[in-house]
């Protein structure tokens, strides 16, 4: 694979994890979760024009989340 898709695939998983990690705090701050011990999490990643779906699933704890 050339240099140029690298970096272009590099740079959107960069801003789909800092986004995504960002999303994820804002809800664990503003949302009522006292109690859970994990956020059970999923991502789908879609291609428009392909048939791309591909899933990861996950659980974060939340044992020291901030309240």
């Amino acid at each position: 694979m050339s240099d140029s898709f690298n970096m272009s695939m590099r740079k959107f998983l960069k801003q789909v994890g800092v986004t995504s990690q960002q999303e994820i705090e804002s809800i664990v701050r503003n949302t009522d979760i006292a109690g859970q011990d994990k956020l059970h999490v999923r991502v789908e990643l879609t291609a428009e024009g392909t048939d791309l779906k591909h899933v990861v699933t996950g659980d974060i704890d939340l044992t020291d989340a901030p309240e």
